[in-house]
């Protein structure tokens, strides 16, 4: 019973982790590995930019993704 109820308390609080923020430029500081979704001009209408971040001498991944209204949510972020 403790397991069952300390299951759905996780679950609730990792609910609104689930959804991805999508800033309007791109960050200048990204971790290895790392992924941030960017509205910007380089991907056609209805997809964003997924940047995924990498080692030292080595240069960022960018590919035109397509993300549900569910997924993502548009945020104010400032670079």
């Amino acid at each position: 019973m403790r397991a069952t109820a300390l299951g759905l308390i996780f679950c609730t609080a990792a609910l609104p982790c689930l959804a991805q923020t999508v800033l309007k430029s791109e960050p200048l500081v990204l971790a290895p590995y790392e992924i941030a979704f960017v509205q910007d001009a380089s991907c056609p209408a209805g997809k964003v930019l997924k940047v995924t971040g990498a080692i030292r001498g080595l240069n960022r991944k960018k590919v035109c993704v397509t993300l549900g209204l569910e997924q993502a949510t548009l945020s104010a972020a400032t670079p």
